[in-house]
C-alpha cells in the first residue's frame, strides 16, 4: 500500500534538524522547532501554515497558498492537498518556514 500524502510529508519535514511531530490541538499533526510551530496537517487534504502577513500575501498573490479557511484575515494560509504536485508544494512551504528567512535561525527558546 503506497503511503499516504500526509505520510510523505510528516516523513521530509521530521527529518530536517530539530523537527518534531505531535498531535495538533485542533486535530491532525504539527510540526515545531523548539517551542515555533511550523504548521500541521489535517490528514492528507489540508495544511495550514502561519506566516507574517506580508509573506502571507505574497503566496497568496503567487497561487502558492490561499488565506486561512478559518481565519481568512490572519498570516495563516492553507494549502489544499489534492495529488503529488501538491505534496511537494506543501513540503516547500514547511521548508519556508523552517527557513524563515524574513527572520533569520531560530531561536534557541
Amino acid at each position: 500500500m503506497p503511503d499516504s500524502f500526509a505520510t510523505r510529508i510528516a516523513r521530509e519535514v521530521t527529518s530536517w534538524n530539530d523537527v518534531v511531530a505531535a498531535p495538533h490541538r485542533f486535530g491532525g499533526l504539527e510540526f515545531r522547532v523548539r517551542r515555533r510551530e511550523l504548521g500541521h496537517l489535517h490528514g492528507s487534504r489540508l495544511a495550514d501554515l502561519p506566516f507574517p502577513i506580508a509573506i502571507r500575501n505574497q503566496l497568496v498573490a503567487a497561487g502558492r497558498a490561499e488565506r486561512h479557511h478559518i481565519l481568512p484575515d490572519s498570516g495563516w494560509v492553507s494549502v489544499r492537498i489534492r495529488g503529488e504536485d501538491d505534496v511537494q508544494a506543501v513540503i516547500e512551504l514547511f521548508r519556508l518556514n523552517y527557513d524563515r528567512p524574513w527572520l533569520g535561525p531560530p531561536s534557541l527558546t
